[in-house]
């Protein structure tokens, strides 16, 4: 027999969740299907098989979180298939006084009692209905409000059960039941939140959710960060960029973003500056000599920031392109690891949002971010005259361990010489 263990599907993965199970035990399973879908801090990946077999046991139900490296499921001739599902090893979970005492208590004979699961699941009988389908969030929601699955008509893809099912069951709920009277109460000594009640809605971390955190959270503690910030004319590039679309459609190619042609310049000024283009790593600098990009791209859940490699030496239109489609399957949850790992410089764009200007988190390790504003209508002098110009704002974060001021200042003047002048970035 052989086990399948949680992989490690990124580098900053620590603990996987079985979104869903592709094969079923007793199903034949072939060197490279795909036998789960693991939700990962990034993504939702699928795991294929690196064995033939069958699959003789799942160890970890859909929902569930395992370390990297615990067993899930096992693989073998078929003599073994089982089909009661066994707990998989993780970490104890609280337990009560009761089970405390229980267990600290003498043992018969010095053998141990049988150790039960932690919580107690009966045997389906076969004329059982089906254990309801749901995410691992609509899960977690019902747990919070109290309400059966079992109940739930699902509406998610495959009938699959989702949040917004679960919220609509229990507003059906709460409908359907009475207000119970309620006694009177002691004012309290100070105003707090209140769990669980219907002011307040606690919901679970997301994998992405909880990295970004974490990361994010070392990156303001860890990196001295710095800002700069530029007012750039981008007159000159609005107008490029209307008439760059113009050709690109009627050659049948993609249209360009002033995003596009952001990334394009950041790349070029990377290469004019390498100094920004690095790592801090304790005792040393690491000095990349490629550019790679990273796109930062919002989800419902998180955040996830896709690499455009070697982004100096693509076209704006294979840019335009590459960030279009990785943006797709980013919200799609179907990016690879390695698309969103190895980014030497990141950018963050607010500016489709209104945002004039922010400072944006250093994505440790690189040693920048660029945040990038909108663009906007402005009256300035010119020639002593006033004339309307548009806009744009950016602001350099940089660590200052790895970077110094002068640097990150050449930076951007020779990424505001590109912007003012268009024709320099496709040149």
């Amino acid at each position: 027999m052989t086990d399948i263990h949680m992989p490690r599907l990124s580098d900053t993965m620590e603990e996987g969740v079985i979104a869903a199970w592709r094969k079923q035990v007793g199903d034949q399973v072939s060197r490279g299907d795909v036998v789960a879908d693991i939700e990962t801090d990034k993504a939702i990946m699928e795991l294929e098989a690196y064995d033939d077999g069958v699959l003789e046991k799942i160890l970890v139900a859909e929902g569930e979180t395992v370390p990297i490296g615990t067993p899930i499921a096992v693989l073998g001739d078929g003599s073994g298939v089982s089909s009661e599902p066994e707990p998989a090893p993780s970490a104890p979970s609280e337990q009560s006084a009761e089970d405390t005492a229980e267990q600290s208590a003498p043992r018969t004979n010095g053998v141990p009692a049988p150790t039960e699961a932690p919580v107690a699941q009966p045997q389906q009988d076969a004329g059982a209905p089906p254990k309801p389908k749901a995410s691992p969030l609509a899960k977690a929601v019902a747990r919070e409000l109290g309400v059966n699955l079992a109940d739930v008509q699902g509406t998610g893809p495959g009938g699959r059960i989702i949040r917004a099912d679960v919220e609509a069951a229990a507003e059906q709920q709460q409908a359907a039941q009475p207000a119970a009277p309620q006694p009177a109460q002691p004012a309290p000594a100070a105003a707090q939140p209140a769990r669980g009640t219907e002011d307040v809605e606690e919901v679970p971390l997301s994998r992405i959710r909880k990295v970004t955190a974490k990361r994010l959270t070392e990156s303001k503690q860890q990196a001295p960060h710095f800002y700069l910030t530029s007012a750039i004319d981008v007159t000159e590039l609005v107008e490029f960029r209307a008439t760059l679309n113009e050709r690109l459609l009627a050659a049948g190619g993609p249209k360009v973003s002033i995003n596009d042609l952001v990334v394009k310049a950041v790349a070029t000024a990377l290469r004019a500056n390498p100094s920004l283009n690095v790592s801090f790593a304790e005792d040393k600098l690491l000095q990349h000599k490629r550019i790679h990009l990273g796109v930062a791209v919002a989800l419902e859940d998180g955040l996830v920031v896709p690499v455009i490699r070697d982004a100096d030496r693509k076209s704006v239109s294979e840019i335009a392109a590459e960030a279009k489609e990785k943006a797709v399957r980013a919200r799609e949850g179907k990016l690879r690891p390695d698309e969103m790992s190895g980014s030497t410089f990141s950018i963050s764009n607010l500016g489709m949002f209104g945002i004039e200007e922010f400072s944006a988190v250093i994505n440790p390790p690189e040693a920048g971010i660029l945040a990038v504003g909108a663009v906007k209508d402005e009256v300035q002098v010119r020639e002593g005259e006033f004339v309307a110009r548009k806009i744009m704002r950016v602001t350099l974060s940089a660590d200052h361990r790895a970077v110094d001021g002068a640097v990150g200042a050449a930076f951007l003047q020779q990424l505001t010489g590109l912007l003012e002048d268009p024709l320099r970035i496709i040149a």
